[in-house]
């Protein structure tokens, strides 16, 4: 983003008149303004789409009344919410309760800041992307705490610490799952994890080696998982804690959790499409979407790659019966952990093999493996 603006201040005169900082923070903020209005609208329609689906499933209809098959029904429930009696407990710690929606917030909205939509479609370009977002969506476990101990209830603060158990569980075999790509590739930049899957499909880290093929769904349970997603939403089991951490909130507050949690679905589904399924790369050998009169038609392939897996979460969540707590746990410290190490320990043995049939010399990131020696790119 800093070298379109440095581009852009450079072509026009009357821009160089202005202080080169307060152009950087327009250019940041009007950023941020398009994430957060892309994530916003986009978390609302996978709302419509979990209905539907979920309609579809049980043999009903779903929401169709509002606008052409029902795509504007998350704005008529966004009203309503606006339109509820803000209610905070008498015996709630106010200003907790008050900022606990707003950390859970900047948990999932943030981490959008550093994901490359398309080829050239990055709000801020990092080496360290894949670090700050498994980073950023950490946070979101502060704002759980905070509501449910804030709300002085029973029900919120039982949710809040299943919420804290399985979240901070989930995450070790989340980041290692993901360490295991960032091994192969030789990067922790999302762009250049990207750029290193163009090509044929066979270039995607899904394909490059059953390493990759084990740690993505490795990656993809754990990220289920940690976005509370059934059947692992013991944090928000109704039948047992109301509406676990976020009981007690009403209105306004009620849809930023509401939001937040399919803005966190939307981010790890494209994060799983970049990491492992190629990006904004179709998989067919000669289309190559790398350039800037296509990045729009990359942001088109990976948009279609994210809508695919929030289906499958969707999916699953209607599929299957909600988890014991104590099988929760088992999945995550006996079967996803030695699983997700087994994959960094492996991904880092394909790319010593590399290495080592490369006749000693470091291969260029992304090329180094068993699996691109035997397609014959290894002497």
């Amino acid at each position: 983003m800093q070298a379109w603006l440095d581009s852009l201040i450079a072509g026009s005169e009357l821009l160089q008149q202005v202080p080169a900082g307060l152009i950087y923070t327009i250019g940041i903020l009007g950023a941020c303004t398009l994430v957060l209005l892309f994530a916003s609208l986009l978390a609302g329609e996978v709302v419509w789409l979990e209905r539907r689906v979920a309609g579809r499933m049980q043999a009903r209809i779903g929401p169709n009344r509002v606008g052409p098959q029902g795509l504007l029904q998350f704005l008529a429930d966004g009203l309503k919410l606006l339109g509820k009696e803000d209610i905070i407990p008498a015996t709630a710690d106010k200003a907790v309760f008050l900022m606990a929606p707003v950390i859970v917030f900047m948990g999932a909205f943030a981490a959008y800041c550093v994901m490359p939509f398309g080829y050239g479609l990055v709000p801020a370009d990092m080496n360290l992307g894949l670090f700050l977002i498994l980073s950023i969506t950490s946070i979101e476990v502060v704002g759980v705490i905070m509501a449910g101990w804030a709300s002085n209830s029973k029900w919120s603060i039982l949710g809040a610490m299943r919420e804290v158990a399985q979240m901070v569980s989930y995450e070790i075999p989340l980041g290692i799952a993901a360490l295991s790509v960032a091994i192969l590739a030789g990067t922790l930049n999302l762009t250049d994890i990207t750029l290193q899957q163009g090509g044929g499909i066979w270039n995607w880290y899904v394909f490059r080696g059953p390493f990759g093929f084990i740690g993505f769904f490795a990656f993809f349970i754990a990220a289920l998982a940690s976005l509370k997603r059934a059947p692992f939403d013991l944090p928000e089991a109704e039948s047992e804690l109301v509406a676990g951490f976020h009981t007690e909130y009403t209105g306004f507050r009620f849809a930023i959790f509401f939001l937040a949690e399919y803005a966190g679905m939307i981010l790890f589904a494209m994060l799983t499409s970049v990491l492992f399924l190629g990006g904004w790369y179709t998989g067919i050998p000669g289309i190559e979407l790398d350039g800037a009169g296509s990045r729009w038609i990359g942001f088109g392939v990976l948009f279609a790659k994210t809508s695919f897996l929030l289906f499958v979460m969707i999916w699953v969540r209607w599929s299957l019966p909600r988890f014991r707590i104590d099988r929760v746990m088992y999945l995550c410290y006996k079967v996803l952990l030695p699983i997700s190490v087994l994959c960094v320990v492996g991904a880092a043995a394909q790319v010593w093999l590399g290495i080592t049939l490369a006749g000693g010399t470091l291969a260029a990131p992304g090329e180094g493996g068993f699996a691109d020696w035997l397609a014959g790119g290894r002497p």
